[in-house]
């Protein structure tokens, strides 16, 4: 097997309240494939989204170290830092949009931050727009736009920069199922696309079924199971897992096919 493109080796992470410390990532060990989908479940408070956030060093991790490719991220200096972020893009559960800004100003924002010329970014914009099929929305502003528009809107800036990595952080969460299918069709295509590096966290286990090839089952900061979906739906080890499997009543619907799953 290739060398992993994000390794992350012995991660914890401590908040402090009130001079206490409290532990939120207890010694996290992942290994994730270029070009995978890789989803990370878990319950509310389990750790899922301080992980992301450690992933693209919003959150500076307490010990261990995380490598994207060949860089050890804990490492690069703060202007480093801030270069290589663009090659990770985010996509947010509630959309991130300036509501001052159309939808084409959205999607140019991370490019004139980035000092992109004019020129290149409405080449970029109307190349990324069209990639997620919503070219003809390119002066609307967020206000004039359904949920799943906003978020596809949030796909393409979180694009723009040609990023190596997609995060996602419950992004369908606010959607109904039906437009959830579609922007997950979405990112499968993009993943198909693009090669693109896809880390999905959610609670939600049809989001993992429908779109990872692999994942992580996080349980009170800890990694509790990690492995192909196919494994871990078939033989769950974890405590977490066997819940949300229990309590899902759609579970017989899904069929598998190499790893990712579909209705």
């Amino acid at each position: 097997m290739a060398a992993p493109f994000i390794e992350i080796k012995n991660v914890s992470k401590k908040f402090k309240n009130h001079n206490q410390e409290f532990d939120v990532l207890k010694d996290i060990n992942l290994e994730i494939q270029k070009g995978d989908i890789f989803g990370i479940i878990g319950f509310s408070g389990a750790g899922k989204s301080t992980l992301i956030r450690c992933i693209n060093r919003l959150e500076t991790v307490s010990s261990g170290t995380i490598h994207i490719g060949n860089h050890e991220i804990d490492k690069l200096s703060k202007k480093e830092m801030n270069l290589y972020r663009q090659k990770i893009g985010m996509i947010f559960q509630h959309f991130n949009l300036f509501d001052s800004r159309t939808v084409y100003g959205n999607v140019a924002f991370p490019l004139e931050v980035s000092g992109k010329s004019k020129q290149e970014i409405k080449k970029r914009v109307i190349e990324i727009l069209e990639l997620v099929s919503i070219s003809d929305k390119k002066d609307f502003y967020p206000g004039q736009l359904s949920g799943g528009q906003k978020q596809r809107v949030g796909i393409a800036r979180a694009l723009a920069n040609n990023p190596d990595i997609l995060l996602s952080d419950e992004a369908t969460s606010a959607l109904d199922p039906v437009t959830s299918l579609s922007v997950l069709d979405l990112l499968k295509d993009i993943n198909k696309k693009l090669g693109l590096t896809i880390i999905l966290i959610t609670h939600s286990l049809d989001v993992i079924k429908y779109t990872c090839n692999n994942m992580a089952v996080l349980e009170n900061g800890l990694i509790a199971e990690n492995g192909s979906v196919r494994k871990i739906f078939a033989n769950p080890s974890s405590e977490t897992a066997k819940v949300f499997i229990k309590n899902n009543s759609d579970l017989a619907k899904f069929d598998y096919l190499g790893g990712g799953a579909v209705i």
